[in-house]
């Protein structure tokens, strides 16, 4: 059964949006009966039928519906994003599929971008919950600086992997199982030594991801998956 994704197909009166309704007639050929699955990303999963078989509204008659909780762990990754954005966007791809609930990039001062496209990177994550199976949308937040992300509360436990004097502790034997986790990535060049320093005073703790130097996506899906491995271990 096919899987779509709709955020309002509660209160929208179970349309799906222009771009999942060509998807879904023109692309895949369904027709008026055919039935589909819809996921709004909220924890849910609908069991519908197609009414209305519109390539640019197309109505779903809503049948019944699965719920799935959410993580009891947190996960939050700020990263730089990568001069070759097709690299963050497997980064996207990759910790949607592993398990990841807020998503924040970055700009520090050996960013390698300083601009993003949302809509594009938005694509990818509702692509790759369709893919995972999740009934949960991870959150994709705007471009921020990192002076300011650091100063945004957060409930948890905050911390800043770099590779300035190899003798930080590994996030994995410093994670505490049940806690949210937030994780700062920096990018190719690395945080600067003032960028650590103020994140110090912020409440972060300094950690490595091993012994090797990482690329910014290998780094930021290594995180990910630690804080997954430690709390559903």
């Amino acid at each position: 059964m096919q899987l779509f994704y709709e955020p309002d197909i509660l209160t929208n009166g179970g349309l799906l949006s222009p771009e999942e309704s060509a998807h879904c007639i023109r692309v895949l050929r369904h027709h008026s009966g055919d039935s589909i699955q819809i996921m709004d990303g909220k924890g849910h999963l609908f069991e519908g039928t197609i009414v209305v078989a519109s390539p640019k509204a197309c109505s779903v008659k809503i049948n019944g519906q699965k719920s799935q909780s959410p993580a009891s762990v947190q996960c939050h990754i700020a990263i730089a994003p990568t001069k070759n954005i097709d690299r963050t966007e497997w980064f996207l791809e990759k910790s949607t599929e592993i398990g990841i609930e807020w998503i924040t990039p970055i700009v520090v001062k050996n960013s390698e971008r300083k601009t993003i496209k949302p809509p594009r990177l938005e694509k990818v994550i509702t692509s790759a919950i369709k893919q995972s199976g999740s009934y949960w949308r991870p959150t994709l937040k705007g471009l921020t600086p990192f002076n300011e992300f650091i100063k945004t509360p957060f409930d948890g436990d905050k911390f800043i992997a770099h590779c300035h004097n190899g003798h930080e502790p590994h996030l994995k034997n410093v994670l505490q199982k049940g806690r949210n986790a937030l994780v700062l990535i920096g990018p190719e060049g690395d945080f600067s030594q003032e960028e650590v320093a103020l994140a110090i005073e912020q409440g972060f703790k300094p950690v490595s991801l091993g012994t090797k130097r990482l690329r910014t996506e290998t780094a930021a899906i290594a995180a990910c998956h630690i804080v997954r491995l430690i709390n559903e271990g």
